[in-house]
């Protein structure tokens, strides 16, 4: 074997063990992947039941219910989807109706949301970027909110 097959020998041996240490990491980061989507969004694509993502929108007016044992029913839309969702817990201080929220949990098989975490605006200006990004494809986005998520 000349001196030249053996580079290229090696370096061939290198990528695909790159190559295969790259797929295992994709391979276990897979369960880790969470994808943002509006409630419009939601609708249109077809979840499987279970999945793990992100839903956020605005809290509905008049659907916040609190049980007695912690757990929280309430909705959120983008004005066009509304989507139950099921969370229990603690909520956010600043978690009220009319008010940007992005819940993370799991796709029920009946159509609702089981929140595991639920995030609120902080001040009066703040919406989470992907939210504020749906609202301003529907033309729903307040103009003096602008430079709050920049």
């Amino acid at each position: 074997m000349t001196r030249k097959q053996r580079r290229l020998s090696l370096i061939a041996g290198a990528g695909l063990v790159l190559a295969s240490a790259l797929g295992l990491v994709a391979y276990a980061l897979n369960d880790q992947i969470v994808f943002f989507y509006a409630p419009s969004e939601l609708a249109e694509k077809n979840i499987a039941p279970g999945s793990r993502i992100r839903l956020g929108g605005l809290v509905a007016e008049g659907s916040v219910k609190r049980e007695k044992d912690g757990e929280v029913f309430f909705s959120i839309t983008d004005t066009a989807q509304v989507v139950p969702v099921m969370y229990r817990g603690i909520l956010p201080d600043l978690f009220r109706e009319g008010q940007g929220v992005v819940a993370e949990g799991r796709m029920e098989p009946d159509g609702s949301f089981h929140a595991d975490s639920v995030l609120a605006k902080h001040d009066e200006n703040y919406m989470p970027r992907e939210v504020a990004d749906s609202l301003k494809s529907q033309g729903l986005w307040k103009h003096n909110q602008e430079t709050a998520t920049q």
